[in-house]
């Protein structure tokens, strides 16, 4: 992979007294990322084999508010550290994202905690409706046929892999130190502010001012806000956004079943809200294990989760049926309200918003991760691009060459969950015969199926 080709050094700035600050003077950076959790780390990998101006690398800070050291080259992510900035939610990762993943080099550390999707069970309770997709049917135009439509992951662990491939550059610049001609040509610098945040963000002609709660000075060419729903460089822009309450909450948990997954992710529509069932890796110890994403109201929400973990788990058994026998084992459960927000502008003078800066979407799909994944490769793919120009990577026509690119993946992905929320979770006779209808024909016509199959997939 090319970033291991390239050799980098990485400092980790702790938080100092303000004492000491007050005398720093201000450090100016290439980029500023705020936000250190898995868009930011993986923006800063994704710019990693940058080069600016003269060949250099580009000079790159990561602010972020929890303590987030990079991890060391040994550290195993079955170590789970004391303070983390990723939470246990599950991620359900695309083909094409998880390609992306391979040639950043951070695959490797995560291969053997990623589960693959290789079968799709999608059905209406109580209805004819129901569509069966295998992944060894399916051919993309460049990797062929594949072995598995999409991956699921533990939040955590994908998270510290992603810091891992960071931390691992500062291993392979301490083996170069005897070669000058490489350290000099090849080195570059991330610095970490944590734990840190941004105070104050002051725009100039040339550069971002940016003063953290440490008041640490920074400036920078170009601002990256990969800080989340409630960004502070959004809100520090005054960027107005779009937002859409479905009147629904998320009850997720993980859940142990009598029979084996045997890699099956289902979707079960059902009267009290779609029922997701995403298969996960077997840990020791442990039955089979699957992330249940069940999509309530959130009053049912509620009433579901105060059940006791037996009484939960005839519910449960009751509106998802016996595709996976009994359950056996439920984990910790966990609340988390949904809603449509997204940005009116995802630029601004010298700024550009990454993920749910931007964007966050209704999980019925999975495609939120995905969708900000693919905002990074196609940011790093434009400043690349900038740079071999000998441009500015804050220019606003160039953000804006990025923002235009990113339009028509936002829309299609936020009309496409927006679709699937209105047409499942609502019992009308005429929606209840038309998505039956619908799943009938997804199965049935290859053409349509190979499609879907294509979108699902990240292509």
């Amino acid at each position: 992979m090319s970033f291991l080709i390239t050799l980098y050094t990485f400092e980790i700035v702790e938080k100092m007294d303000v004492s000491e600050n007050l005398t720093t003077n201000k450090q100016h950076f290439d980029v500023v990322i705020s936000g250190g959790g898995l868009s930011g780390s993986l923006m800063a990998l994704s710019l990693l084999s940058v080069k600016a101006h003269q060949g250099k690398p580009l000079s790159i800070a990561i602010i972020e508010a929890v303590n987030a050291k990079p991890l060391s080259q040994s550290t195993s992510l079955n170590q789970k550290p004391s303070e983390s900035v990723f939470d246990d939610r599950v991620l359900a990762l695309s083909h094409a994202s998880a390609q992306y993943l391979k040639e950043l080099g951070t695959w490797t550390y995560i291969q053997d905690h990623a589960q693959p999707i290789t079968d799709i069970h999608i059905s209406d309770r109580g209805h004819y409706g129901k569509a069966r997709i295998k992944a060894e049917d399916h051919l993309t135009a460049n990797h062929g046929k594949v072995n598995a439509v999409g991956y699921v992951i533990e939040m955590s662990k994908l998270g510290l892999a992603i810091q891992k491939s960071l931390a691992i550059q500062q291993t392979l610049a301490e083996k170069s130190q005897n070669n000058e001609k490489t350290k000099a040509s090849a080195l570059s610098n991330v610095t970490w502010f944590t734990p840190d945040a941004i105070d104050q963000i002051k725009w100039q002609s040339a550069s971002v001012d940016i003063t953290l709660k440490s008041n640490t000075q920074l400036s920078a060419s170009l601002l990256i806000g990969c800080d989340g729903v409630n960004s502070i460089c959004r809100q520090a822009a005054s960027i107005a956004c779009d937002k859409s309450d479905y009147g629904q909450s998320a009850l997720i948990t993980n859940v142990s079943t009598k029979l084996a997954h045997q890699g099956v992710a289902y979707e079960r529509f059902t009267e009290s809200g779609p029922i997701a069932m995403l298969p996960m890796v077997k840990v020791a110890n442990e039955g089979s294990r699957s992330s249940l994403v069940w999509t309530l109201t959130p009053e049912q929400a509620e009433e579901i989760n105060a059940l006791t973990d037996d009484e939960f788990k005839v519910k449960l058994e009751q509106d998802f049926g016996s595709w996976l026998g009994g359950i056996v084992k439920v984990g910790k459960r966990h609340i988390y309200p949904l809603s449509l927000v997204q940005a009116q502008e995802q630029i601004f003078h010298r700024m550009v918003l990454i993920g749910n800066a931007s964007h966050t979407i209704h999980p019925i799909a999975g495609q939120g991760f995905n969708l900000g994944l693919r905002d990074v490769q196609s940011l790093a793919k434009t400043l690349e691009q900038t740079l071999a120009d000998k441009g500015d990577i804050g220019a606003f026509n160039r953000l804006t060459e990025y923002a235009i690119s990113r339009k028509t993946d936002h829309k299609h992905i936020i009309n496409l969950t927006d679709s699937l929320v209105t047409l499942f979770s609502n019992e009308h006779f005429p929606l209840v015969a038309g998505r039956n209808i619908g799943l009938k024909v997804l199965n049935y016509i290859p053409a349509i199926k190979n499609t879907f199959v294509n979108k699902a997939m990240g292509y």
